[in-house]
């Protein structure tokens, strides 16, 4: 991206196109973590640990927060649910790791948000570690709004779609029809707060068009990115989470004529053949911002 291009973009965005799950009791994974093309990771201390190994995870993924050595990849710990033997615990210890973020589980309330808000005030977590919450069950979806409000420190909104089909009773489909409302939901309810927010993963791992078909369906649905269970799938989803360079070089005209006709004036922009409206200017900023962040995470 051009010099030029940059000073048409907004203020710098966090490229959240792939977040990869990696099991916390797993030695070689999180040093391996150090090394993948996944934009950020979770370093899960919940459902990827078994309940022998929960201390042990807690210890080998904090130290290696501490330790450091990710890059620029956004780190992220999953904690296990307050209502959990572990919880608080792993609360504490996070807050002492200070990683970029904690992901509370099963989330179904604003009520659970400012706790573990409170809690990270007391455990002293540093200012830049904020919160991720997994939405995943039925009543996390009805409560999506109050939830996405809760806390200034939340950020980010995470699909947990498996638990979330399970809980419905319902099946894993091609086209997710069983879990457009609650994807619907989520997604309203981040954007009004203004968070982010993740598409659930792909299970089937040598499904790679359909892991492929699912990306592209969550671009189109509005996620900012998608979790990931395994690296093979990360290609794809980087792909399809960036800008084309395509939609970039549109992007820049867009934002240059409009600039070019404020400064003459002019009320009308028109763009290859198409009316320009400040709504299509603020989409394109938004893209070319995100394009010059990815490029600095990959540098």
């Amino acid at each position: 991206m051009s010099d030029h291009s940059r000073n048409l973009a907004e203020p710098s965005v966090r490229p959240r196109r792939s977040v990869l799950y990696m099991p916390g009791s797993n030695p070689r994974a999180l040093e391996k973590a150090k090394s993948l093309a996944a934009d950020g990771l979770i370093l899960d201390l919940e459902d990827a640990v078994a309940i022998d190994a929960k201390v042990a995870a807690r210890d080998l993924v904090c130290a290696a927060v501490k330790e450091g050595g990710y890059g620029a990849r956004e780190v992220i710990i999953r904690v296990n649910g307050l209502d959990s033997p572990w919880g608080e615990a792993d609360i504490k210890a996070a807050c002492a790791a200070g990683p970029d973020a904690i992901l509370l589980p099963k989330v179904e309330s604003a009520v659970l948000v400012r706790q573990v808000e409170q809690m990270m005030q007391e455990f002293d977590a540093p200012a830049h570690t904020k919160i991720w919450c997994m939405m995943e069950t039925p009543r996390g979806m009805l409560r999506a709004e109050e939830i996405a409000g809760a806390s200034d420190r939340l950020t980010c909104f995470v699909m947990g779609t498996s638990d979330l089909v399970k809980d419905l009773h319902a099946h894993h489909t091609l086209m997710r029809l069983p879990v457009v409302t609650s994807l619907g939901l989520c997604l309203l309810a981040a954007r009004a707060e203004g968070l982010d927010i993740l598409d659930g993963v792909y299970l089937d791992l040598d499904d790679a068009e359909g892991h492929r078909a699912s990306c592209q369906q969550g671009l189109e649905f509005g996620f900012d990115g998608k979790t990931i269970i395994h690296p093979k799938q990360l290609a794809d989803a980087n792909e399809t989470f960036a800008p084309s360079a395509a939609e970039l070089e549109y992007a820049v005209k867009i934002i240059a004529a409009y600039q070019a006709a404020e400064k003459q004036g002019k009320g009308v922009v028109v763009v290859d053949g198409k009316l320009i409206e400040n709504l299509h200017v603020e989409n394109a900023k938004r893209l070319v911002s995100l394009a010059d962040a990815i490029a600095a995470l990959a540098e």
